[in-house]
């Protein structure tokens, strides 16, 4: 596939300064795609140099500008939908049809809401004797993840060019040719040089240059929750922003008078699509003990028809994982649900197909709460189903890990369900299948994260507070 050889640096595709490669792989079929430069500390401190430079035009420039650019930004990733789906097909595994439908779809819905939110957002109020002015925090170091390689992206830059930040992004380096595609994107849409500069390369080495960099005044990362840790600490030790989207264990809570077959066909699919690679996949279902085998029955049946195999063959509903990493990860995880006595119901540890990095959709029946399958963030294709007797149990069980980024509630009625919600230690809760909005913020409490992502709360985070009084 086409791949840059070099950095988006200053307007500009520049030669990286080292000679270090990051080889990117399609995980359905093992085979080399291309290989990007792997950026060292000098290539991060160019791109921030750059970033620096680019601010103060940016930061003054109107908001009904900046938000037209994101609108340019917006129309050349639907003039390019097909270009990308195709790439993020290629190098994450994901089904065609799931990635022309989510893995684009919801990034342009994010930057169309980002164009319309920066017109509008009102960047200075006046209280009492006071004006309170909301101004760009400066330079920002995005760190993206490889599970959606163009949502992840859009989701932290639309915000930081609202709100007239200028940024350096270091994506996933199994990802990698996503973000370069969208960096021809915003060259495309007109985004002035400098505002928006890309650098590939490794975590240990780009992304720790990008959170440590002193022309840095904010570190936007989407990972896991031992790498959030890390630069937390970093962050901290220069007094630094942060914003952290982590990892979840959601519960997808059942209750008595729910339609049981909907709600579990439905939770299911939500474990099951981009291959559980989602970090507010809802891979704990909880079920009264008087509906639990026949939920059980209904799961397995539901994670039957996700057939594996050639992500571009349109029958398929289950790509591989990102890598062969995270497939012995993955494979790891099941093994140790069955050692601690979990019953399997579907899948297991067993490769379905001969080539690829493929996991089984996977079920699991008589978990309990305490197992490491029921605790831990598994990011594969895999559904833990625990039984509850009665609403306070449910509550402690789904409240009971230490994530709190997503969760559902079914329940017969919608007050009902929303005062059981209401309860949960956790950041957004879907009720009854509540769809996607790209509007509401999307974060997570305890070690899920700090911080929000999408429309006005996401703006927010780009933001700091001056207050001038008179």
């Amino acid at each position: 596939m086409k791949a840059h050889d070099g950095m988006y640096i200053g307007g500009e595709w520049r030669a990286a300064l080292g000679s270090d490669r990051i080889e990117v792989l399609n995980p359905a079929d093992e085979r080399l795609l291309a290989s990007v430069p792997s950026g060292t500390a000098e290539d991060v401190d160019a791109a921030v140099r750059a970033a620096r430079a680019a601010f103060p035009a940016w930061a003054a420039t109107p908001p009904a500008e900046r938000a037209a650019l994101i609108g340019a930004l917006r129309d050349v990733l639907i003039a390019r939908k097909g270009e990308l789906a195709e790439t993020i097909t290629a190098e994450l595994g994901s089904p065609l049809g799931f990635s022309e439908m989510v893995h684009v779809g919801a990034p342009v819905a994010v930057a169309s809401s980002f164009a319309e939110l920066g017109a509008s957002y009102a960047f200075e109020e006046r209280i009492g004797n006071s004006t309170v002015l909301l101004e760009p925090v400066g330079v920002v170091g995005a760190i993206t993840p490889w599970n959606y390689p163009l949502h992840q992206i859009v989701a932290k830059v639309a915000p930081a060019l609202a709100a007239g930040c200028t940024i350096v992004l270091k994506p996933a380096e199994d990802t990698p040719l996503t973000a370069q595609l969208f960096a021809e994107a915003v060259h495309e849409a007109g985004i002035p040089a400098g505002v928006f500069n890309l650098v590939t390369g490794t975590g240990l080495v780009a992304g720790q240059a990008l959170a440590a960099h002193e022309g840095v005044d904010l570190v936007s990362f989407t990972g896991s929750t031992a790498v959030g840790k890390q630069i937390g600490a970093t962050a901290g030790a220069a007094v630094k922003r942060v914003a952290l989207e982590l990892g979840g264990k959601s519960a997808n809570v059942i209750l008595p008078g729910a339609d049981l077959a909907k709600a579990v066909a439905a939770g299911v699919g939500h474990v099951m699509n981009n291959a559980g690679q989602s970090c507010n996949a809802l891979t704990r279902m909880l079920v009264h003990r008087d509906q639990y085998e026949e939920a059980v029955s209904l799961a397995a049946a539901a994670a039957a028809k996700y057939a594996s195999g050639d992500p571009l063959d349109p029958g398929t509903r289950l790509g591989p994982v990102v890598s062969a990493k995270q497939r012995d990860r993955v494979r790891g995880f099941i093994t140790k649900g069955v050692e601690e006595g979990a019953r399997l119901v579907a899948g297991g540890p067993e490769a379905p197909h001969a080539q690829g990095y493929f996991i089984a959709p996977t079920v699991f029946a008589d978990v309990t709460p305490e197992m490491t399958i029921a605790q831990e963030e598994i990011f594969g294709p895999v559904l833990s189903i625990l039984p509850y007797a009665d609403q306070d149990e449910a509550l402690t069980i789904a409240n009971g890990t230490d994530y709190g980024l997503g969760g559902a509630v079914w329940a017969a009625d919608e007050e009902t369900a929303v005062a059981f919600a209401r309860l949960m230690d956790t950041g957004q809760v879907d009720i009854n299948g509540g769809r996607f909005n790209p509007l509401a913020p999307f974060g997570g409490y305890k070690k899920s994260g700090v911080g929000r992502e999408l429309g006005p709360h996401g703006l927010a985070e780009y933001l700091q507070t001056k207050s001038l009084q008179f």
